[in-house]
Formats: structure tokens, sequence, C-alpha cells
């Protein structure tokens, strides 16, 4: 019985890397810092340290109480491209996961991407592409939103869309509409996927760079999206997916449509312990990140990942 229930769940991981960069520069794209005579003095140990621990981190969040099983997506943020997700799906601790992905190839300055990794024994792909954002009239180029499809249990295609909203850089307020833009353009995807199929099933994962019910977010739910995300919390006191002097946050969300939302069993931050030290300016635990400021401190990332699961299995 107990592998039977095992075998029915599917688990979606949502995880913002921090600064997923090889050591290769790239003419067109903004990475100097990251390379081994930058700024942060970004090394291949450095890297190849930053890859294992990216993927242990995956691999741990297939922990349950009830055993063990490899989540079947992982949404990620903050990837530079092609040759580092070769590296973490080929050469890193996931070697053995056998995942594939899909990434996107955006016109972002800095050269940050987003990507799905996608088990293919549980998810079939059907499609996948990348939707390019319109930047405002004061708006830099920003990550294209990411779209895959593909068949999960009993035959249902999932459609899944990963995002990585502008940031709040230069201030919320200011960089508000172009959080608001990357918001409707997805909403104009999934209208066009509902006018082909009005129960599809849809998730919407990853960093939106906003907090609860602004603006962006609530767009979302006006699309009967719901954040699944919103009261999740961690087991070891993680209250949100971020820190921010001494608060916690989410930045980082799941959205689903409501024939998702039926099937869903359980959403939690996954905040193990080690992937948290204690907040000595702050008091309580932080994530354990890979740089503050230029200091380099060998974590993980500075966001704690999200682990949703929901039940696919044929009625």
């Amino acid at each position: 019985m107990l592998n039977l229930i095992l075998y029915s769940l599917f688990t979606l991981v949502s995880l913002n890397c921090e600064n997923l960069f090889d050591c290769e520069h790239d003419s067109l794209k903004g990475d100097m810092e990251w390379l081994p005579n930058g700024a942060n003095h970004w090394t291949r140990m450095r890297y190849w340290k930053k890859l294992n621990n990216i993927g242990q981190e995956i691999i741990a969040c297939g922990e349950t109480e009830e055993g063990w099983i490899l989540p079947d997506l992982v949404a990620l943020c903050e990837v530079e491209n092609d040759s580092v997700m070769i590296d973490l799906t080929r050469r890193s601790l996931l070697r053995n996961a056998r995942y594939e992905y899909v990434m996107t190839d955006s016109p972002d300055p800095r050269g940050v991407d987003v990507a799905l990794l996608y088990s293919p024994f549980s998810f079939a792909l059907l499609n996948s592409r990348t939707i390019r954002v319109e930047p405002l009239k004061d708006m830099h180029p920003t990550r294209d939103i990411l779209y895959a499809s593909g068949l999960v249990a009993g035959g249902d295609t999932l459609h899944v869309f990963v995002i990585h909203a502008p940031s709040r850089s230069g201030g919320e307020r200011e960089t508000r509409p172009h959080r608001l833009q990357v918001a409707r353009q997805l909403c104009v995807a999934v209208d066009s996927i509902r006018s082909l199929s009005p129960t599809a099933k849809i998730i919407v994962a990853g960093d939106f760079n906003d907090y609860g019910r602004v603006a962006s977010l609530q767009m979302l739910s006006e699309y009967e999206l719901t954040d699944i995300s919103l009261s999740a919390k961690g087991k070891n006191g993680a209250k949100g997916t971020y820190r921010y002097q001494g608060e916690w946050g989410s930045l980082d969300h799941v959205f689903v449509s409501p024939t998702v939302k039926e099937r869903l069993v359980d959403i939690t931050i996954f905040d193990a312990p080690f992937l948290l030290e204690m907040d000595m300016k702050y008091g309580g635990k932080k994530p354990r990140r890979t740089y503050l400021g230029p200091r380099y401190l060998g974590g993980f990332s500075d966001h704690l990942p999200l682990v949703a699961r929901f039940s696919f299995q044929s009625d």
C-alpha cells in the first residue's frame, strides 16, 4: 500500500538558485563579476560546489514522512545558460536522477534565465516555448516566461509556466509596473490555453519578486489562479522563502488552476537544517546563502525552495 501511495504523488519544487553562473564570459551579457578574476572571484571550485549544493537541495526536497521520492518537476530561477544546466543534470550530484530540462534564452542584461527540470518517467514533455516579455518604456529587458506542457499519470496534460519577474531594485513602487507587465503577458498565455481547454491543468511557479496580495499577484488571482503557497510554512521555523533584515517573506509563489488545486496534497517551505544558519544580526535562522554582498559563504541559496505535492493518478 505504501508504494502505491508514493507512486501516485507528483512533486513540484520551485527554487531560486541565487546566481548559478558558470565561469566563462559571455560577451553579450554582463557576467564579469562571475569570472575567476571578477569581483566575486567565482572559481571553478566554487562553481562545482554550488552545482552539487543545488543538486543536494533538490534531492532532499523529495523527503516525506512516508519515505523519499525524486521530485518530478523543478522550476529553477537564476541559472545562466545551457552549459550550467548540462553540468547540473549530467555531472553534479543530480547526474543519476536522469532529469531532462527546458530553459529560456532571455535578453536579461545579466544573463540569468529560468529552467524546468522534469523526470521523463512522470512528465512526458509535449511542448515547450519561451514567451518574450515586451519591456515598458523605462524597463530593462527581463527574463522570458518559460512554458512547458506534458502528460502526467492518468494521461492528463499539465501546463507549467516558470516565472522570474523583474527585481525590486530601484524601489518597489518604481518597479511595480514592470512586474505587472509580466503578469499581464502570463495571463494572456493562460487565456490562450483556456480558449482551447477551459478546464486545463495549469501551474505557475517561480520568483515573482512580490509579497502577498499585491497588484501583480492579485491579477493572477483574478484569472482563477490560486496562490497555494500563500500560507506555506517550513518545519524548522521558516515563515517564508526569503529573509530580509530579520523578517521572513515569500517572493516565491506557486499558483494553480482549480483543476490542479483540487489535486493538491500539501505544500511546504523546505527548510531542512542544512539549508539554514544563525542570523547573528537579527536573531533566529536565515537561509544559508552562497554570497553576502562580495563575501563568499559557500552556502546554497538566499531563497528556500517551495515543495508542492499533488495526486494526479487516474480516477
